[in-house]
């Protein structure tokens, strides 16, 4: 029976494993490289490299992971600068509008990439807009001599509808999504690097009140590669910062929340519950502990009645006294065996439990245990005791004589202390 439950145990676990590794084969693999330009990721193309060296040169960094539909706020808790690393989603319109109100007071944001919609809110798209297979050279400014050749440019936004023609459903809809940028109209530009044909890489928009916004065409330069091959990090530090003539003094908030960084994914046991949901190892880890569960339980549980068991039950110090006793009678040792019996019982009422003693010791032993007897019964068996030491070639009776008369004594002290060693 115990061979059959370890075999199909044995076979349960082969198709826990099985399972999970042919389902993981026909199910089609996540890309490994993830793209997304987030100060929480350490990979080439994430933006930890970032965070890293604004936290070693002591600026406060906040990672955001919340919507900004509150982001006005921040104009009273010190936010010098939002960043927008070109994340995947897009800012909603009540967002963008958090953002315009941020900036019409005096705040600062950098866009990288789209900057989930805030290049195109502040007038200018990408050039080109598409996939880019190939890079333009950008002019080096002193001090950094190597920087990246750059993806894309930036460009003035078209506007849509020129020279009345109709506009186009999804035209219509572009318009009113740029509904809360309409009030977003820069006084004045600054750019920072162009490209050999003189085309703006890295601007610089000033709106009234002090506010700017700073757009960065591509989004690379901001890459955990990017920073530790080249001069980026030199050029873009300025950038990182409130700039003047109304800089703020406060915290750089990096947006995590359109990067895909959640502020209920913060759980370290929440991740490790979700992996082991979603992926295929992760369910054979869960089949295995299930399967060492089922067989805990079947083995803990006993069924049926209880086994019948030969009762085995200790000696009392009284019966290993009589059996050392038998046991030198029988070999002829009357006198030793007396004495063994003695000796044995001096060991029982010592504290140490451990005592060797002669013939002569143990009369002194005895002359003084008898003189510490309150009872005469007791001083009795003690100085009957004396007497069997004494004898000589006593026989048989003698040791049995001995063996009782040790009992007495026994039982006429009862030391606590004893009842609790036995």
């Amino acid at each position: 029976m115990l061979r059959r439950l370890e075999i199909g145990l044995a076979l349960l676990l082969l198709a826990a494993i099985g399972v999970p590794i042919w389902a993981a084969r026909r199910t089609p693999q996540p890309p490994e490289v993830d793209y997304r330009r987030s100060t929480m990721l350490s990979g080439p193309n994430g933006s930890r490299a970032l965070y890293d060296v604004l936290v070693q040169l002591g600026r406060p960094v906040q990672r955001r992971r919340t919507p900004l539909y509150d982001f006005s706020i921040e104009t009273t808790h010190s936010a010098a600068l939002l960043v927008e690393l070109n994340p995947p989603l897009e800012l909603e319109p009540a967002e963008l509008e958090e953002v315009v109100y941020y900036v019409q007071h005096g705040g600062a944001v950098l866009s990288a990439g789209r900057g989930g919609g805030i290049t195109a809110c502040a007038g200018w798209q990408l050039q080109p807009d598409g996939w880019v297979d190939d890079s333009v050279d950008v002019v080096s400014p002193p001090g950094a001599p190597n920087l990246p050749r750059s993806a894309r440019v930036l460009q003035r936004k078209r506007p849509a509808g020129i020279f009345g023609e109709k506009l186009s459903a999804l035209a219509k809809e572009s318009i009113e999504a740029d509904v809360p940028c309409d009030s977003l109209v820069a006084v004045r530009s600054e750019t920072l690097l162009v490209a050999l044909k003189k085309q703006p890489v890295v601007l610089r928009l000033w709106y009234e009140g002090g506010g700017s916004i700073t757009l960065v065409a591509d989004a690379g330069w901001f890459g955990n590669r990017t920073w530790r091959d080249t001069d980026v990090p030199v050029v873009a530090l300025p950038w990182l910062a409130s700039p003047p003539p109304h800089g703020r003094q406060g915290r750089v908030v990096v947006d995590e929340y359109h990067q895909g960084f959640r502020a209920d994914d913060q759980s370290e046991w929440g991740v490790i519950w979700g992996w082991l949901r979603s992926s295929p190892m992760g369910w054979a880890i869960l089949q295995i502990l299930a399967i060492a569960l089922v067989w805990l339980a079947v083995n803990a549980v006993r069924f049926g009645p209880a086994l019948a068991v030969i009762e085995r039950r200790r000696r009392s110090p009284l019966e290993h006294l009589e059996a050392l006793g038998a046991g030198l009678e029988s070999a002829g040792a009357t006198e030793t065996a007396v004495l063994r019996l003695a000796a044995g019982l001096r060991r029982r009422l010592s504290r140490t439990g451990s005592i060797r003693t002669n013939e002569k010791e143990m009369q002194s032993w005895l002359e003084t245990l008898e003189l510490a007897m309150r009872d005469p019964k007791g001083r009795a068996a003690v100085k009957r005791l004396r007497r069997l030491v004494n004898e000589r070639n006593g026989g048989d009776a003698q040791v049995l004589a001995a063996a009782q008369t040790v009992e007495e004594v026994w039982e006429q002290l009862h030391p606590p202390t004893a009842r609790e060693r036995f």
